[in-house]
């Protein structure tokens, strides 16, 4: 008997704001995660496949301001944005990824015109942008990526001559959040100062096919060109019929030189372990030990879902076809 259809997104992981658990940030980032999961999930239920549903997930991901992806993208060392997404098919092993785009509007549905159209698997820069124009995509001013919350960050992390993990800087001395939050209501639970702001989406479809897409504007004030894992294959998005879809948000180059996403495959395939054993391996264990901080979101091809993460708290939520949306925030 097929699995009941699933999909599960993540929106960053990072240091918990004590003072904003008592806004209304929670509410606002809950009725976000839920929103985006009643898509996803809707899709899902009308015999819409997995590919699908992680693309649709990630395209709202990157539309919402919350988050750092598209629309709210932090900002480069040189005051521009930079965003990556990729997205890989399960069933075909089929993938297509999009780095350092700066006026696509939605890098997901550029990296998955790669995955559709193209021989290659990645573009980059200016390559990306050209393949994304030649498809008809849709084209934004820069300023359209532009918050001033991400704006104030960029000036603190300048101030530092240091890099700022959108969710997750704890190795570096930044003041609390109330020095940099967004608009009077606009405050976030998780640190925006201490948070890593990759989004990503895993799902299984009605016909046992797995999927999974990863989308990110970086980190704050990194350096014009850097990459980091979300559009990498097998680091920041990886899926496979045999075993699973995962998706990740952390310290980049950590889950770069882990190949965090595809570790989590192998050790299933290899190992023979559960989805959960191979992922609290690679979150838990594999990953601290190189200074790994984050968390990933994953599903397999029963329809077992975990959201497992290492720091204080996680956007993430998952909705099976048929039952009520779930999301979380906290530990």
């Amino acid at each position: 008997m097929n699995a009941i259809p699933v999909i599960a997104i993540h929106g960053g992981a990072g240091t918990i704001v004590r003072s904003a658990m008592n806004t209304d940030a929670e509410a606002r980032y809950h009725a976000a995660l839920n929103e985006i999961l009643g898509a996803a999930q809707r899709l899902l239920a009308g015999g819409g496949s997995a590919l699908d549903a992680v693309t649709e997930a990630v395209r709202l991901l990157e539309d919402c301001p919350l988050f750092n992806a598209g629309h709210g993208a932090v900002f480069t060392a040189a005051g521009t944005h930079e965003l990556d997404a990729s997205v890989m098919d399960g069933a075909t092993l089929e993938a297509g990824s999009v780095s350092c785009v700066t006026r696509v509007k939605n890098p997901v549905l550029a990296a998955r015109r790669v995955l559709e159209v193209s021989d290659h698997v990645m573009f980059t820069a200016a390559g990306a942008e050209a393949f994304a124009a030649a498809q008809g995509l849709e084209f934004v001013e820069p300023s359209y990526y532009y918050t001033e919350a991400r704006h104030q960050q960029w000036q603190k992390a300048r101030g530092t001559l240091r890099t700022m993990l959108d969710h997750d800087a704890a190795t570096f001395a930044f003041a609390g959040a109330s020095e940099i939050q967004d608009t009077p209501g606009e405050d976030d639970p998780l640190d925006p100062a201490k948070k890593f702001g990759t989004v990503g989406a895993v799902a299984l479809d009605a016909h046992g096919h797995l999927a999974a897409a990863t989308s990110t504007g970086g980190i704050t004030n990194k350096q014009a060109g850097r990459v980091g894992d979300a559009p990498l294959i097998g680091a920041g998005c990886y899926a496979s019929d045999a075993t699973c879809a995962v998706s990740t948000t952390g310290t980049g180059e950590m889950f770069i030189r882990m190949l965090a996403a595809y570790d989590v495959a192998a050790q299933m395939e290899y190992r023979g372990v559960s989805l959960d054993e191979a992922s609290h391996d690679v979150v838990m264990n594999k990953l601290p030990r190189i200074e790994g901080r984050g968390g990933l979101v994953a599903v397999d091809a029963r329809g077992n879902v975990v959201l497992p993460f290492n720091t204080e708290g996680m956007y993430r939520g998952y909705a099976r076809v048929g039952e009520a949306p779930v999301t979380a925030i906290y530990r």
